[in-house]
């Protein structure tokens, strides 16, 4: 299974954005998205390095409350 985090895009330098979620900060790559208007404060799913899709604030908030869920869930039954 794959997993894409949706991140928030910091700053932004060539083809490399700097992204923040959750206290976690990651350089990744821009270069899938290279036709896409990507802006500072817009928010990524990011797969392995790579921006992979430009996503809604709020598709990304709920995405990470779906995650934080399941994390919960999972330290219950651990």
């Amino acid at each position: 299974m794959c997993l894409a985090l949706p991140m928030q895009i910091t700053k932004i330098e060539a083809n490399t954005a700097q992204c923040m979620t959750h206290g976690v900060m990651r350089d990744v790559s821009l270069t899938l998205l290279q036709d896409d208007d990507i802006q500072i404060g817009d928010y990524v799913l990011i797969h392995v390095g790579y921006a992979i899709q430009k996503i809604s604030e709020a598709e990304a908030l709920s995405t990470w409350e779906l995650i934080d869920q399941m994390q919960a869930e999972d330290d219950l039954h651990a």
